[in-house]
């Protein structure tokens, strides 16, 4: 990993927009991704992590959702929000590429797998039929699909899940991108198989210098995975930084509280822990911190005024009037 970034997004908002409403989705998200860096980006269904990735390659899920601010800057690329659509055609794929949660839903039932990422290589690359075979077949083996030559000609229905998943990584880096964004990519899958494609990923990384964004709820993947944690919650990053930094200093009461609802390793017999009551409805936010609704140590003013995202500690931001550790005002 290098400390030069090879993607800077900078207060990205993206918004639902109708005849009738508009209400933010997303509300000024930063964050840097370094050069062979792995960011995870962790939080609770709806919290705005698979959101924000579709908005960094304007592959938004539905026309109502418009990107309403900020820049998404690609190294070399300039801004990828002020492409236009056939310049944003070069980004996908060449420069970034995308893996699933669900890899059967974005791989095509009617086209084996070997034919689907040897025409995105031609697509891109330009090359003849023989060529872009052979490069397919090499990265087959690379992602750890066995005897490569007859897989190839396989079909979706024909895989095992853990295979499923490595195809799309193979489809994903078909054109060999600077940056893969996960998008929950092992959440379907048994322990054992989660375990190979997060060492299929770290192996990647390392081959190819690989800069990665991983999009999950498991703060244990993270830990095991990650290099850096963004927390996102109600569509803010509330907290920002090194991976044993976050996990083992949160700042957050939110990063505190989803660490306290991991399973524990050894075990125990005692109640699971929950954070009390439900994210925001993004239609209906409340007021000042998003999350003070939810909070023990909040106060007058977390309803009133939303805190900032500041470094609490070098490289280490925390969006919350009260961070943890620090001496707090009886709640309002």
């Amino acid at each position: 990993m290098t400390d030069a970034p090879i993607l800077t997004v900078t207060n990205l908002s993206v918004a639902y927009e109708d005849m009738r409403t508009s209400h933010t989705i997303i509300d000024g998200v930063s964050f840097t991704l370094r050069k062979g860096e792995i960011l995870g980006i962790v939080g609770e269904s709806g919290s705005g992590k698979s959101m924000t990735c579709r908005a960094l390659i304007r592959l938004l899920p539905s026309s109502r959702l418009k990107v309403t601010g900020g820049s998404v800057q690609l190294e070399g690329g300039g801004d990828v929000l002020a492409l236009t659509p056939r310049e944003m055609t070069g980004v996908r794929g060449r420069r970034i590429g995308m893996i699933f949660q669900n890899p059967a839903s974005h791989l095509d039932p009617v086209m084996s797998i070997g034919r689907q990422i040897a025409e995105s290589i031609r697509h891109h690359r330009g090359i003849g039929r023989a060529e872009a075979w052979a490069r397919m077949l090499d990265i087959l083996r690379q992602v750890g699909i066995p005897d490569p030559e007859s897989r190839a000609n396989a079909y979706t229905h024909e895989f095992s899940g853990g295979m499923r998943q490595r195809a799309m990584i193979a489809v994903a880096l078909a054109c060999d991108p600077d940056i893969l964004i996960a998008d929950e990519p092992t959440t379907a899958l048994d322990v054992t198989v989660q375990a190979q494609i997060l060492r299929l990923l770290q192996q990647l990384r390392d081959e190819r210098g690989l800069s990665i964004i991983f999009i999950t709820h498991d703060l244990g993947v993270v830990y095991q995975l990650c290099d850096t944690v963004a927390v996102m919650y109600a569509g803010r990053v509330c907290e920002y930084g090194p991976k044993d930094e976050v996990i083992h200093r949160p700042r957050h009461h939110y990063t505190a509280g989803l660490i306290a609802c991991q399973p524990s390793s050894e075990g125990g017999t005692g109640p699971v822990h929950t954070i009390p009551g439900q994210p925001p409805n993004p239609a209906d936010m409340p007021a000042g911190c998003r999350f003070h609704p939810r909070c023990e140590a909040a106060n007058a003013l977390c309803a009133k005024l939303q805190p900032s995202l500041d470094e609490a500690e070098p490289s280490h931001a925390c969006a919350c009037h009260h961070p943890v550790g620090m001496r707090t005002e009886a709640k309002t």
